[in-house]
């Protein structure tokens, strides 16, 4: 549903249009609203409204109605360029309590840039008390594959998908670094001392999974509650993953 309602977004009447001419279309598809700037990422709030990031880098409240409002306040500054900006949104397990929202984004840094996460407490139209609690090492020029989707686990961890920065596999394939990789965080940044390769010499503890090359694409699946991702090939072959702990993807 969120990438269904995300290309509805992105590609509004346009759309509309071409599943018009296509008679064995089983799908309408409605324009929810329009005016957006690349929209990247979304999350429903609890009463239906929906929070979605432009990546140059604001982020919007979306009313039921479609009415788009004015930029929240309080988002960190991004570095929009190439693939990078304001990325995805998600809201924290306990939304309704503590109000909190994470965001994953290119984060301008000596060296270049590199993939982070924050997260604020949603107050009206601003995020107050934003913490960087997650930074993708190394930092480096360029501006592609950067992932980056934000994934709760049903135990309330969470799963941060990382590009490998189109520098190639080198650097997916060593847990020395976060390139190419998909971690588990606590929700504060902390490590989980469950994670696969806490204690291993040589390997960063929040590393879940390696080997990959830009996944953008990630969710749990419906009755097992393990992650699942997609992430683009090289040319063809983008790849489809039930996501394990400690596994290798290949790239």
């Amino acid at each position: 549903l969120k990438l269904i309602l995300l290309g509805l977004l992105a590609l509004g009447v346009s759309a509309c249009a071409a599943a018009d001419d296509d008679e064995h279309s089983d799908l309408d598809l409605v324009t929810v609203t329009s005016g957006l700037e690349h929209p990247w990422g979304m999350a429903f709030l609890p009463d239906g409204r929906v929070l979605v990031t432009e990546r140059p880098g604001r982020l919007r409240l979306v009313e039921r109605d479609g009415g788009v409002g004015p930029p929240i306040a309080g988002v960190p500054a991004v570095e929009a360029k190439g693939q990078g900006g304001l990325l995805d949104v998600a809201l924290d397990p306990a939304f309704a309590k503590n109000r909190l929202v994470y965001l994953s984004y290119t984060e301008p840094r000596e060296g270049g840039n590199g993939t982070s996460v924050a997260r604020g407490v949603l107050e009206g139209g601003k995020l107050a008390g934003v913490q960087v609690i997650f930074r993708q090492q190394p930092a480096m020029q360029g501006g592609h594959h950067f992932g980056s989707r934000l994934v709760f686990a049903r135990d309330g961890k969470l799963f941060v998908t990382l590009g490998e920065r189109n520098i190639g596999r080198a650097h997916a394939q060593t847990l020395d670094n976060t390139l190419g990789k998909i971690v588990r965080l606590n929700p504060d940044g902390t490590i989980p001392p469950d994670n696969p390769f806490v204690g291993r010499q040589g390997a960063l503890p929040e590393i879940w999974s390696y080997g990959h090359r830009n996944v953008q694409g990630a969710a749990l699946h419906p009755v097992t509650g393990e992650l699942w991702a997609n992430e683009h090939g090289p040319k063809g072959g983008d790849e489809l993953n039930r996501v394990l702990p400690r596994r290798n993807y290949g790239w």
